[in-house]
């Protein structure tokens, strides 16, 4: 039987839209289109046993909301860049057109890399208030009016330092090339076992980014905030709004059980990749 697509496209993205319709007719010619919907807000996703494999058009942010929707359908993700970086994406369009047929044919095994989420649970007064999954990071971050805020943390309940400063970012390695790397946290390659603690602008010069497992619990406990003086200190995941956090709020982060199974060109390396469109350790350029 036929590979079953579900196309994810960002309707407001005009490079993702103008390369739908040859996307399109390259699944039709070796696969079986279940759907095609908006990948930021869908209507409707079908059910995971009707869909093999989910195909989104767009830049990373695109292809991190789409990943979100694969992890509910349990189902294999292919990123096509139509965005400027596409760090995340599997396959330039060229190269899916090219490839199409192999990629789509159901006796050819898919070449893929596992990306393991993390989870958050915010506590309020010793009351689990919401659970969230991030594949990039969860931050919780000052907010207006703009004031320092004070975050304990502990590792595996034991307690840890006090971050004071904008915030701090926990971190996947898939995630540790976005807001992490801005903030002069690690890159950490994929497949490595690992979550990231960096701190977003502490109030010390000795607060370092930290690498742990990623079975270790971390627990973020709140205690200077803003939100009590304006729109104020939120959770963010995956960079889209969550919660406010309030003073003595704790938020718990932790491996989430079940992973997304990105498909990704096996012509192109995670080090190409870094290289090509990072820049990494690209010297300075004359300007002669």
């Amino acid at each position: 039987m036929p590979r079953r697509v579900l196309i994810l496209v960002n309707q407001f993205k005009e490079d993702a839209l103008a390369a739908l319709d040859a996307v399109r007719d390259a699944i039709d010619s070796h696969a079986i289109i279940v759907d095609t919907t908006d990948a930021i807000n869908p209507p409707h996703l079908p059910k995971a046993a009707e869909v093999d494999l989910v195909i989104a058009l767009g830049g990373d942010g695109t292809i991190l909301r789409a990943a979100h929707h694969c992890l509910k359908l349990d189902t294999p993700l292919l990123g096509l860049n139509t965005g400027k970086v596409g760090f995340m994406a599997g396959y330039e369009i060229e190269s899916f057109l090219k490839n199409s047929a192999s990629i789509l044919n159901e006796n050819t095994p898919l070449n893929t890399r596992l990306v393991q989420p993390i989870s958050a649970e915010l506590i309020r007064n010793d009351e689990s208030i919401e659970s969230f999954v991030a594949l990039n990071e969860f931050v919780i971050t000052a907010g207006p009016p703009y004031k320092i805020i004070k975050i304990d943390i502990c590792i595996d309940d034991n307690p840890g330092p006090t971050i004071a400063g904008d915030g701090i970012i926990v971190s996947t390695p898939l995630g540790s090339t976005a807001y992490n790397v801005s903030s002069g946290g690690p890159i950490v390659a994929p497949g490595v076992n690992a979550t990231i603690i960096t701190p977003n602008a502490a109030h010390s010069l000795s607060f370092r980014p930290i690498v742990l497992s990623n079975d270790t619990k971390i627990r973020l406990i709140a205690r200077q905030t803003n939100s009590d003086n304006g729109d104020g200190t939120r959770l963010l995941i995956d960079g889209q709004p969550g919660p406010r956090i309030s003073c003595d709020d704790h938020v718990v982060i932790n491996k989430h059980p079940s992973p997304v199974t990105f498909v990704v060109d096996p012509n192109v390396s995670y080090w190409n990749t870094l290289v090509r469109k990072m820049h990494w350790a690209k010297p300075p350029t004359s300007t002669e």
